[in-house]
């Protein structure tokens, strides 16, 4: 989908290159993330894709097109550009920010108007709430999001993302970013990532270009390979120590087998029948859901008198929460801060899907830990056969 043969970026009045020849296959509906040391180029490389920086030389083709060649104005109406410091337009609406490429390109209201509806729907915000706000009435957290929203209005088949959740503090950051990556499921846009950061880099790529200074690609491959067979002592040392934990990222929530024994019980019920249910199974606590279905506290054989109704206030919240596209790293994590040890599952509508526990990611470890085994294995054997 995307195409970069020699690319090169010499700055004015600068004798070495900031980018120096870089060419890099980008496959269609794959997210490849540049991540490196600060001022390696890596946002210099994403930028000329868009011609926001125009190339000294070297050629960029995006879906077999030669982009040097076309208008810049026009090519960038059809790429999707998002940044760190989101950049909305402050006095405009919500509607008008994500309605700003549409209309360039001519659409009619109509079109817009559904557009903008569906869209604010993707990314988690009712359109009947936040259509008519301005960018300052929302969180920073909404803002990204809407800004996700603006870089996808006019369905563009490639997107650039500069850092887009660097500004963001750590727990929306995760938010945002296992809602994009389930996102990125349905849309499934061809993206160049930019971070700085490995863990995002593992988290959200599909493949990872680790560059030195000017963008020279150090190595280019799956976080898998980075991870388990890192090509170069400058990638060992930028993946750095914990690579255990790091591949914990590249495990989701969805592909382990759910625990569904934990019992359960709905608001309202009577508590002896929920002190019996708790009595005759393994666990200490039972999970209070909704008429929704959705989980809202944990309930101890102490919380819960002999006879009457549950009382609103009695138990322990459910903290722990995660989504079947979060990680394994942020389903551990949820673990550790969470009251009872578990991090509970829910879909995006928040109902119960089933409970993770560190059995759960003990297993997953061990299965990790003898792919990687297979792995060197075979690696050792195509290097004593020469391949």
């Amino acid at each position: 989908m995307i195409e970069l043969d020699e690319l090169t970026k010499t700055f004015p009045g600068m004798s070495q290159p900031a980018v120096d020849r870089v060419s890099m296959s980008i496959p269609k509906g794959e997210i490849v993330v540049l991540v490196g040391p600060s001022g390696c180029g890596k946002t210099t490389t994403m930028k000329m894709v868009n011609r926001l920086i125009e190339p000294t030389s070297g050629r960029i083709f995006v879906d077999g097109e030669d982009v040097t060649e076309r208008d810049p104005n026009k090519l960038r109406r059809h790429i999707g550009y998002v940044i760190q410091q989101i950049g909305l337009f402050p006095h405009q609406t919500i509607e008008d920010n994500i309605a700003t490429v549409p209309k360039l390109l001519g659409w009619d209201q109509a079109r817009t108007s559904e557009r903008i509806d569906e869209l604010l729907d993707a990314v988690g915000l009712d359109p009947a709430v936040h259509r008519t706000r301005y960018p300052r009435e929302l969180s920073g957290g909404q803002r990204q999001r809407v800004g996700v929203a603006r870089a996808m209005a006019a369905d563009p088949p490639v997107m650039l993302m500069d850092e887009p959740f660097g500004a963001i503090d750590p727990i929306t950051r995760t938010r945002l970013q296992n809602e994009f990556l389930r996102l990125q499921e349905e849309i499934n846009k061809t993206i160049i990532f930019v971070t700085h950061d490995i863990d995002e880099a593992i988290k959200m790529g599909d493949r990872i270009a680790i560059l030195r200074d000017q963008s020279r690609i150090a190595q280019f491959d799956s976080p898998e390979a980075i991870l388990t067979a890192p090509a170069n002592d400058f990638v060992k040392d930028f993946v750095g120590s914990g690579a255990s934990l790091k591949r914990l990222n590249l495990s989701r929530v969805r592909d382990l087998e759910l625990t569904t024994s934990l019992p359960t019980g709905t608001e309202g019920e009577d508590i002896a029948e929920l002190r019996r249910r708790l009595s005759e199974s393994d666990w200490t606590s039972l999970l209070v859901l909704d008429e929704e279905g959705r989980p809202t506290r944990w309930l101890r054989p102490g919380d819960m008198s002999p006879s009457g109704k549950l009382e609103r206030e009695t138990g322990l919240p459910v903290k722990a929460l995660v989504e079947p596209q979060a990680t394994l790293h942020d389903a551990l994590n949820e673990m550790l801060v969470g009251s009872v040890g578990v991090a509970v599952v829910v879909d995006g509508a928040n109902h119960y899907q089933g409970i993770l526990d560190i059995d759960n990611v003990m297993a997953a470890i061990r299965e990790m830990r003898e792919a990687d085994t297979k792995y060197y294995r075979l690696l050792k054997h195509d290097q004593s056969q020469g391949v």
